[in-house]
């Protein structure tokens, strides 16, 4: 496994140690911006380098914040648009000659919200709207040699700010789903891990929210 941080230095060595303790010499580092051209080529050739095959490309990169009408500007357009929906595109369309090669696949990490628009975040959900249609038009585009697939997350891990650590909004939000918890990253790891072994799925969306997405 190639994991990609961008200035998450310490925590990408966290994991990168946890992984290895688990399965010595599984994981290893590539720094890369994903919002610079050229940045996608150079992630996908350090896959291949490190272990000789690039056999799954999941794309988790994002940037999170709001953005209210009236207060968008360009910067926060690119940095949202770029993370959520043009890097995804670029780096799969470089990493797509070497997935051919073994059959593999493309997991795109989108959000519930990307069909149920979050208040304030107008950029963030259109992006991840995007990211959606995206994955549906990669499937069609780079079968049947590849499967894309994307996995929506609800309430998984809280975000930064004050709106997020407020406990009265944290537990209206837990409210709005059917299981009345939030879930847990192996939620979403699992989701993965199941798109990734499934050879016969391509161009779904598998929402992993706790029933969320069909109790509002």
């Amino acid at each position: 496994m190639v994991v990609n941080y961008h200035r998450s230095t310490q925590d990408a060595q966290l994991l990168q140690q946890e992984l290895n303790d688990l399965r010595a010499g599984s994981a290893v580092l590539a720094r890369a911006d994903l919002l610079k051209p050229g940045s996608w080529s150079q992630l996908v050739k350090d896959v291949v380098t490190a272990f000789g095959r690039l056999d799954a490309l999941i794309n988790n990169a994002s940037s999170f914040y709001p953005t209210p009408v009236g207060e968008i500007d360009e910067q926060a357009w690119d940095d949202l648009v770029g993370t959520n929906m043009k890097a995804p595109l670029f780096l799969s369309q470089a990493a797509a000659p070497e997935l051919r090669k073994v059959q593999g696949c493309i997991i795109n990490i989108i959000d519930i919200h990307a069909e149920l628009p979050l208040r304030n975040h107008l950029v963030y959900s259109a992006a991840k709207g995007g990211l959606l249609a995206l994955t549906r038009a990669l499937a069609r585009e780079l079968g049947p040699q590849i499967r894309v697939n994307g996995v929506s997350p609800g309430t998984i891990v809280w975000p930064e700010g004050p709106t997020w650590q407020n406990d009265i909004e944290r537990q209206r939000i837990v409210n709005q789903t059917v299981l009345k918890r939030s879930g847990e990253p192996a939620d979403i790891a699992g989701a993965v891990e199941f798109l990734i072994s499934a050879p016969y799925v391509t161009g779904q969306i598998l929402a992993v929210d706790g029933g969320r997405s069909i109790a509002v």
